[in-house]
């Protein structure tokens, strides 16, 4: 059993908190710091919290307290992991770690250094979904993973926090891309080192200083591309897509805007339907168990096997500060409009890899280019000749 503290009382504390109650049952959330005493008190009221304080490192150190839950905005990620590792706590912290990859590399070197527990809540590698995904690529059903891709977009976040480029340190890249790129970094391989990112951003539509909309490609060692598309100037609800292609095989996953449950309704009555929902009439597309589409539930049972068993979760702070390197690349990249190197003065994977090989024998002297069936019922390969490089069709029956 976890007693947990819970920085910050807003939408993404209140889903973590509807998590930790209703998954393993065993946790608790039993203190609540926000930085307003009305919202600490509300948070309070309604999770049943021991404790209540807009003092962070009151809530911190208290000794009910054995795991801290961040759920602040991004600019108080750093002084609040300082606090945990000062009072030696176990941190689990929302994404994305840092604003950038200094921050994060700070944050990875304290709770290092410290010997605590850390975990980083990177909740749509938990989807139920991409867990199956995930583990039909590492079994080998689509053989070598050429590419990967994860597209996030909504009409733009609750808090208002989130459109201040200095509190935020980015806008949908930042926001958005901090998914995708662990998404399709998971699918390629975490220990495959990423090396270049070129990337498109612009302020398109929002009174804002950041980013709304942005579109990257990033270049791994051993040959394969990642993609990533963010905006927050879509219009029709939250768009979750994923999509992988290998040697052997495809995956696509449509994790919201399509949920498999349809609702027409005239708007009398209306409710919640779901995150980033913009109507509450006509033909609407609700969420079952949002808490646990979302990858909450999973996320949060990882986080505690793990701490209780001494072990590292799926998501580290070391995920997060690859997460943060590569998008500063991103940013970079949008400027310069090159090809950007990925900085990594810490990195834990493979070294040295090149692309691999991409020729299929056919004989001993034909490389296999493509097998089909044509409409009129025949074989047929598609063959070149290794001597001459000559590229040659024969029919098989």
């Amino acid at each position: 059993m976890a007693n947990i503290a819970m920085l910050g009382s807003g939408f993404i504390g209140r889903f973590y908190a509807e998590s930790i109650h209703g998954q393993r049952s065993r946790d608790r959330v039993v203190a609540i710091y926000a930085r307003s005493e009305k919202n600490a008190r509300k948070f309070s009221d309604d999770y049943g919290c021991d404790l209540w304080s807009t003092d962070m490192e009151e809530v911190i150190s208290h000794p009910s307290v054995d795991l801290v839950c961040i759920a602040l905005p991004n600019n108080l990620h750093e002084p609040a992991v300082m606090a945990c590792v000062k009072h030696k706590k176990a941190v689990i912290t929302t994404k994305p770690l840092g604003r950038n990859g200094e921050e994060a590399l700070r944050m990875l070197k304290a709770v290092e250094e410290a010997g605590i527990f850390a975990g980083y809540l990177e909740d749509l590698c938990y989807t139920p979904k991409f867990l199956k995904a995930l583990a039909s690529v590492k079994e080998g059903s689509l053989g070598r993973i050429l590419w990967a891709k994860s597209r996030e977009t909504h009409p733009g976040p609750h808090s208002s926090w989130f459109w201040d480029k200095e509190q935020a340190g980015g806008g949908c890249i930042l926001d958005l891309g901090c998914h995708c790129i662990e998404i399709t970094r998971s699918f390629i391989g975490k220990d495959i080192k990423p090396v270049e990112v070129m990337c498109w951003a612009d302020t398109q539509v929002k009174p804002i200083d950041a980013e709304d909309h942005a579109i990257g490609l990033i270049k791994y060692e051993n040959g394969a591309i990642a993609q990533f598309e963010t905006s927050w100037t879509f219009r029709g609800g939250m768009d979750l897509r994923d999509e992988v292609m290998g040697t052997e095989g495809t995956i696509w996953i449509n994790n919201f805007l399509r949920t498999g449950f349809e609702m027409f309704t005239t708007g009398k009555g209306g409710d919640y339907i779901a995150e980033k929902a913009e109507s509450d009439s006509g033909w609407l597309f609700p969420v079952g168990d949002e808490v646990n589409d979302l990858g909450y539930n999973h996320m949060f049972t990882d986080m505690f096997n793990a701490f209780e068993k001494g072990q590292e979760p799926a998501e580290t702070f070391y995920d997060g500060y690859v997460v943060n390197a590569i998008i500063d690349a991103a940013y970079r990249s949008a400027k310069t409009g090159i090809w950007e190197k990925v900085d990594l003065p810490v990195w834990r994977g493979q070294e040295g890899l090149t692309k691999e090989g991409h020729l299929t024998e056919y004989d001993a002297d034909h490389y296999l280019i493509k097998e089909e069936m044509t409409h009129d019922g025949r074989r047929v390969v598609v063959l070149k000749e290794k001597a001459s490089g000559k590229f040659v069709e024969k029919q098989l029956n």
